[in-house]
């Protein structure tokens, strides 16, 4: 059995970009770890939902622990940097934030837990963190760098096939969905990679319900009216039913691999 590392900027990221992964290697017996940059104490939340006394961070670290659970994570781990905020943000600059992080201070942190785990396989994020978020960035810098320190074989940038987001998006009024709002910056046109690019293509369709109920464990970031979770089952699968990655290293081809495990 293997041990696969996964590395992510804030509690909910996990989810919504390798959940499916996650729970498909849990149930095969793999040993799952996640290692998270910042509790995301930066992220917006709706009104009244934090209890008396209760942190954005407090409220963030419990749902992420509900959301391990349903992925099967056997361990989690916090690096206890500080949320950076979305590019642009005057909290980028926050000298305790990930995102000014000393990369080799971060990248041993990482490592240590990689050496402890003797980790077979890594994720990160691909080069600009999907959609340009500093901490996103930052997961990918620091993750390829803990890998060449501990000797992790395969490292896998966690990404979006952007043909195929472009095609959803196309399509988003005929399947009867909404389309996210773009208050995030979110541009279709860079978010993710191309299609070209991809490696490897992790078919999660079996484990989607361990997806939803992990998203809903988010239910500070993620809603029950939220695009992740308001579409119907068929479009969810069809959106969800698939997780992308590039391995470090490797040239794509037309049969794209199905599993992190491949070439382990």
């Amino acid at each position: 059995m293997a041990t696969a590392v996964f590395f992510h900027a804030h509690p909910d990221d996990e989810v919504i970009a390798t959940g499916g992964t996650m729970a498909k290697m849990a149930s095969e017996g793999h040993r799952v770890i996640l290692v998270t940059a910042t509790r995301g104490e930066l992220g917006e939340m709706p009104e009244g939902i934090l209890e008396n006394g209760e942190s954005v961070a407090d409220r963030r670290e419990r749902e992420l622990e509900a959301a391990s659970r349903s992925l099967g994570v056997a361990r989690g781990e916090f690096l206890e940097y500080k949320d950076s905020g979305m590019a642009g943000k005057p909290s980028n600059d926050d000298p305790e934030s990930f995102w000014q992080a000393d990369l080799e201070e971060a990248s041993r942190r990482l490592a240590a837990i990689l050496d402890e785990e003797r980790a077979d396989v890594l994720t990160v994020y691909d080069e600009h963190g999907g959609y340009g978020h500093p901490d996103h960035i930052q997961v990918h810098r620091v993750g390829v760098r803990a890998a060449e320190l501990a000797g992790t074989p395969s490292v896998f940038m966690a990404t979006q096939n952007r043909d195929r987001v472009q095609e959803l998006m196309s399509n988003a009024a005929e399947l009867g969905v909404q389309p996210p709002d773009n208050e995030g910056g979110l541009d279709v046109d860079t978010f993710g990679e191309p299609a070209e690019r991809i490696t490897t293509a992790v078919d999660v369709t079996e484990f989607l319900d361990s997806k939803r109920q992990a998203m809903r464990a988010h239910a500070s970031q993620i809603t029950e009216d939220s695009f992740f979770l308001s579409m119907p089952d068929d479009v969810f699968a069809l959106v969800w039913g698939t997780e992308w990655y590039i391995k470090l290293g490797a040239s794509p081809s037309e049969e794209l691999s199905g599993s992190l495990l491949d070439e382990t």
